[in-house]
């Protein structure tokens, strides 16, 4: 899965954390990476500490839970609080795999499984060169560079890396989400199947015995393979 959720953050929540984190004093992105990604990790973060760093992961939070494409896609069970990081010019992160379990900050040992990983960009792509987020797998490499607001979500199962950055300043916030569907496969099908009802949904009322049939569908599938 490679998915390109447009216009996550409206214009003015975008404006607001661009506002926090231009005023920011920023760390060593190393500090929330596993043994193998520090090695490779070279940018900065906004600390877990910092003032204004729950409010601005609540706000991309709140901007996910009333996003139908993203609940569709991930069928989330839990998500990590959203992480802030900066590729200044120099900085990159090079190949690695995410850690397969987090904790939740201030959850009092609370871990998820890393099902889905997501990057939301913060600066437009005119404003930097270089800084793509590159995912290597079994097709070859892509390299994502959105609009600002705009998210891509991706299998946490994945090698990817961040192209080093030649001009400007590339701001994002990063996230691991477990599913309730474990295998990806599984979740592409109830994908599929949701996004094939909503279209149905968009012609047809609501009572229509074929859509009926294949919402009853879609949740005897998500019965059997939820997790929970």
């Amino acid at each position: 899965m490679l998915l390109h959720i447009p216009e996550l953050l409206s214009r003015d929540e975008l404006a607001h954390c661009r506002t926090v984190l231009a005023q920011a004093d920023w760390g060593d992105g190393r500090v929330t990476a596993g043994p193998q990604s520090a090695q490779a990790k070279h940018n900065l973060q906004l600390p877990l500490n910092h003032p204004d760093h729950r409010a601005l992961a609540d706000l991309v939070l709140g901007a996910l839970a009333r996003n139908a494409l993203f609940t569709s896609a991930a069928v989330p069970h839990r998500t990590v609080p959203p992480l802030f990081n900066r590729y200044d010019v120099g900085m990159e992160f090079g190949a690695h795999v995410d850690n397969a379990i987090r904790y939740i900050p201030g959850s009092d040992g609370l871990r998820i499984r890393t099902d889905i990983s997501a990057t939301l960009f913060l600066t437009e792509p005119e404003e930097y060169d270089g800084g793509e987020l590159l995912v290597h797998d079994a097709s070859g490499t892509q390299a994502v560079k959105l609009p600002a607001g705009d998210m891509i979500v991706y299998d946490t199962t994945v090698l990817h890396s961040v192209a080093p950055v030649t001009r400007g300043s590339r701001w994002a916030s990063f996230f691991w989400t477990q599913s309730l569907i474990r295998e990806g496969s599984l979740r592409r099908i109830l994908f599929d199947l949701d996004r094939t009802i909503m279209g149905l949904r968009a012609r047809l009322p609501d009572d229509d015995p074929d859509i009926l049939g294949l919402v009853n569908c879609y949740h005897n599938l998500m019965r059997q393979w939820c997790t929970l």
